[in-house]
C-alpha cells in the first residue's frame, strides 16, 4: 500500500534543498547509469532522484511503491551506523529500502533493474 504525503508538505530546509540539487547534477556514475534506467517512468512508475525525506536525502524514491533505492559508494563502510539509523526512520514511515554498491551497478545493471523490478 502507497505511504501517503512522505514528500508532499514537509519541511525542507534551504541548504538541504540545495545540496539536493548539488547532488542531482554530481551523481557518481553508478548513480547516472542506474538513473538512465529509472527515468522518465521506464518500470512504469515515477522515480525521483536525490529525494528530501525526513531530512534525508534519498538517491531514488518511487512514492507509489514506497521504495528507496540506495547506491552506496565505499563511503557507506564507514558510515554503517548513520546508515542503520537513516533506515530505521525511513522504515518507520513504511518505506522499503533496497540497497546496491556502485560496483554491483557497474557490473550488472541488469540484475540490479531486476532486483528494482521485484520490489515495484
Amino acid at each position: 500500500m502507497p505511504v501517503k504525503n512522505i514528500v508532499t508538505r514537509q519541511k525542507v530546509t534551504a541548504q538541504k534543498l540545495q545540496r539536493a540539487k548539488e547532488l542531482r547534477r554530481e551523481m557518481t556514475p553508478a548513480e547516472k547509469i542506474l538513473w538512465e534506467e529509472l527515468r522518465a517512468n521506464k518500470l512504469g512508475v515515477h522515480f525521483r532522484r536525490q529525494q528530501v525525506i525526513q531530512g534525508f536525502i534519498v538517491d531514488f524514491y518511487c512514492h507509489k511503491s514506497a521504495l528507496v533505492v540506495e547506491v552506496d559508494g565505499d563511503i557507506h563502510d564507514l558510515q554503517k551506523e548513520e546508515d542503520e539509523r537513516r533506515e530505521k526512520v525511513l522504515s518507520t514511515l513504511g518505506l522499503r529500502i533496497v540497497r546496491f554498491g556502485n560496483d554491483e551497478v557497474m557490473r550488472d545493471l541488469s540484475a540490479v533493474v531486476g532486483r528494482i523490478k521485484a520490489y515495484l
